[in-house]
């Protein structure tokens, strides 16, 4: 059974580094470009884990996190928040509200890999002939 990673960022290439990260693996990968369009994502797939950028429009990540946390349903999902802020302060306040673990962008793939395989299972794909 693959695992269902949500990946919410308002950079297009940030998502594309992301997807291209699990690439090797039995990963399902949504997208949201928003705190939005991510929680109606979440809300419809059901995703193992949410990689979620802090700063983004319409609805930033710490108001979705806010509002994955309030909902019965979505709150056991775990997150990763990705900032391109490594501030004491805003590090604390997010791992205050629940966050699994943290990326601080620029991030390598591997590093991202490590800590989502910390946190749920990831199978290599079966070698293609």
């Amino acid at each position: 059974m693959p695992t269902k990673i949500l990946s919410i960022d308002d950079s297009r290439t940030i998502r594309l580094i992301v997807a291209k990260g699990f690439q090797p693996y039995d990963v399902i990968m949504f997208e949201g470009a928003n705190g939005e369009e991510g929680l109606a994502v979440a809300t419809r797939e059901r995703p193992d884990l949410i990689i979620l950028d802090v700063t983004m429009p319409v609805m930033d990540g710490v108001t979705m996190l806010g509002k994955l946390k309030e909902n019965s349903d979505l709150k056991q999902i775990p997150v990763i928040m990705l900032t391109a802020e490594s501030g004491r302060e805003n590090v604390l306040k997010i791992a205050r509200m629940g966050v699994r673990d943290y990326l601080v962008k620029p991030f390598k793939e591997d590093q991202l890999i490590e800590k989502v395989s910390r946190i749920v299972p990831l199978q290599k794909k079966p070698a293609t002939t």
